[in-house]
């Protein structure tokens, strides 16, 4: 019997498991209760929608499925509209109506309600392509403005609102992470697959310690695993990636429809410090050596634009190359301090590299990394 039931469960635990909703037979009946009090049905009450938005249509049944497709009819403009917004403030940083949690009375009226109209109405006869619709957004004119701002347009409109220059705002933390590592050159490409886990404090689980016994203790992913995009990370609801929540991710216990944006010294910590950040400057530090062996400048120049998209200004170059020369000097007094930098990271070290330099142009990348362009959207 012990044979049979291990040879049941070689064969059943592999196989994948999800919950399934099913319809009831007969609908349960369901009442309107006097105050909340469940011993006291007033009438009973049918399935349907709120009466602003007209009686629900006799062809769709009424269940969840009827519910799904009523969503997406072309009498009901309101799905476009939120999904619009939301992709809105996605590109922009605010949506044209900048409450995109409420759309009802208490909520903040749009911006623009025309482009708003006229986009949903977009997106509808798009047959729902959000990537026409990203690319629609992305090459308009009001997109593809400076973010620059004269004075008097600043005192005119402080907040943007009506988009007379372009968006300037702190990119979300998985676009600060995934930026990174394509700069660098370490970000996997590779779409689907289950979730992994980078670089975190060890024993930050233990010390968050429930009842959750497989969720004890927190393993780094091995191999190119730990170089996924951040819509991979593990996240546990009790305890978020802490590199994550310190640039506003949220935890995940509600859901969250706009990010708050702050700045604190905890996000320059994580940039300058956290194992992940410290391992791309040095594995972008070999890359420019490797890509522009003989040239200091020309290594900056490439390295500068890998993480912000620009060339260096000419004294931005003279601070870098001054920084560089500082560090190599120190690291050839302190090869410990060497050892130590080029230890962090499980991405190996290019040892065919001169150490020094590499070393030096760590720190230096670790500085473009730590640009505000290399994390802020203009």
């Amino acid at each position: 019997l012990q044979k049979l039931r291990d040879q049941w469960l070689n064969i059943i635990d592999p196989v994948p498991e999800i919950m399934v909703m099913q319809e009831m037979a007969e609908p349960r009946v369901t009442y309107a209760y006097n105050r909340g009090a469940y011993d006291q049905p007033m009438y009973e009450v049918q399935a349907g929608t709120p009466e602003i938005f007209g009686d629900f249509p006799e062809d769709l049944p009424k269940n969840r499925l009827g519910l799904a497709m009523w969503l997406f009819r072309k009498e009901n403009p309101l799905t476009a509209r939120v999904t619009v917004n939301r992709y809105w403030q996605m590109i922009f940083g605010n949506g044209l109506v900048t409450t995109p949690q409420d759309f009802g009375v208490q909520g903040a009226l749009p911006t623009h309600p025309q482009l708003l109209d006229w986009l949903a109405v977009y997106f509808q006869e798009q047959h729902w392509d959000l990537k026409a619709l990203l690319k629609l957004m992305v090459m308009s004119h009001t997109y593809r403005q400076s973010s620059q701002i004269e004075e008097e347009k600043w005192e005119q409109d402080p907040e943007n609102v009506f988009l007379a220059r372009g968006v300037s705002y702190r990119l979300p933390a998985e676009m600060i992470r995934d930026n990174t590592l394509a700069a660098s050159g370490l970000l996997v490409q590779q779409v689907g697959g289950g979730s992994v886990r980078p670089y975190q404090p060890e024993g930050l689980w233990f010390e968050k310690t429930d009842l959750s016994h497989k969720l004890l203790h927190y393993k780094v992913t091995t191999g190119d695993s730990l170089y996924r995009r951040s819509l991979y990370t593990f996240i546990r609801r009790t305890s978020p990636h802490p590199a994550m929540t310190a640039f506003d991710a949220p935890n995940r216990n509600v859901c969250l429809v706009k990010r708050e944006r702050t700045n604190t010294p905890l996000q320059a910590l994580v940039l300058l410090n956290d194992p992940q950040f410290v391992e791309c400057s040095r594995v972008l530090a070999q890359r420019i050596q490797r890509e522009f062996p003989d040239i200091l400048q020309d290594q900056i120049t490439y390295g500068f634009r890998l993480v912000t998209g620009r060339r260096p200004k000419k004294e931005e170059i003279i601070v870098f190359v001054d920084l560089y020369r500082s560090q190599l000097a120190r690291f050839k007094q302190h090869p410990k301090d060497m050892d130590t930098l080029l230890s962090v990271g499980a991405y190996p070290v290019d040892r065919d590299l001169n150490m020094d330099k590499t070393a030096a142009l760590t720190v230096v990348a670790s500085t473009m990394i730590n640009h505000d362009e290399a994390y802020m959207k203009r």
